[in-house]
């Protein structure tokens, strides 16, 4: 993708159904196609989920440790969590080992967990 490579990491409120992780990762890799410039990807995105136990990335390439989701699209492992803090693995991408974007992920699981104890505090 060249140089001067910025990443910007994002987190929505509203929890997606981790189901539908093929059809996001379908729509954003023709959302990158839309602002390829002479077929060359401009932004790369890389939807994925986060759970209390693991943060999960999309991927249309198949490799040992990826589970193939359907629709082309593969699951990737990207974090574990143990003893409350995710943890990085052997095959973790350089800019996800990062400290920054681990504190990052870290910060999504919490807010995670507050919204999925909420959400079970108000079924009672």
């Amino acid at each position: 993708m060249g140089g001067n490579l910025q990443k910007k990491f994002i987190s929505f409120y509203e929890m997606a159904i981790i189901g539908n992780l093929p059809d996001i990762k379908n729509f954003t890799n023709e959302v990158e196609q839309q602002f390829a410039n002479a077929g060359k990807r401009r932004i790369n995105i890389d939807p994925g989920y986060v759970t209390h136990a693991q943060m999960v990335l999309a991927t249309t390439k198949d490799y040992t440790h990826r589970i193939y989701l359907g629709k082309g699209i593969y699951a990737d492992l990207t974090y574990i969590c143990r003893e409350k803090v995710f943890h990085t693995l052997e095959w973790t991408y350089p800019d996800y080992r990062k400290k920054s974007s681990l504190d990052f992920f870290q910060r999504v699981r919490e807010k995670y967990l507050q919204q999925m104890r909420a959400e079970v505090g108000s079924r009672k």
